[in-house]
């Protein structure tokens, strides 16, 4: 082999990297935007005890996501049936940009002591941050709640806060 033929794999690793670029520059002008955006319009118009997120980390890793933070207030006098409801925060639906531009997004539960944590996260998925538009976070919230639905009401009976070795 000669090095004339290195030609071709330099170019395409130029143009790998221009996509990443390109993906990166998409997420921080119109991707991270929109879903400030609409997340913020959907905790604003339902009340649930929502919020939203913005998260920076090292190294250009940033994301945005959705979690329950509070009981929501329309469902308080509820509480007051039972004395010893405790509502547990933390349920949250991540976008997070990777190192190659793309959006991963991925639902993760609240932590219950004693609970192990394998289960504590479903994958959604990889995705273009083009990709990203009003309608398809709607979907993804949508998605989460149902979710958060299954986790609060599974069809499944599992012993949550109980250690399973006992």
């Amino acid at each position: 082999m000669k090095i004339e033929h290195l030609e071709e794999r330099i170019a395409d690793y130029k143009k790998s990297i221009k996509t990443v670029v390109d993906k990166k520059v998409y997420w921080t002008e119109r991707a991270k935007p929109l879903l400030h955006k609409t997340l913020k319009g959907i905790t604003a118009r339902y009340e649930l005890g929502w919020r939203v997120q913005e998260l920076n980390w090292i190294h250009n890793n940033e994301a945005i996501n959705i979690s329950f933070d509070s009981f929501p207030k329309d469902l308080i006098d509820c509480t007051n049936q039972i004395p010893a409801f405790q509502f547990i925060p933390g349920g949250a639906l991540v976008f997070s940009q990777t190192y190659s531009g793309d959006v991963f997004i991925f639902i993760l539960f609240p932590e219950i002591d004693l609970l192990p944590t394998e289960n504590n996260i479903i994958e959604m998925g990889l995705f273009n941050p083009i990709d990203i538009n009003e309608k398809f976070l709607i979907e993804k919230v949508d998605e989460f709640l149902k979710e958060m639905i299954n986790w609060e009401l599974p069809n499944k009976p599992r012993k949550l806060g109980f250690n399973q070795s006992a």
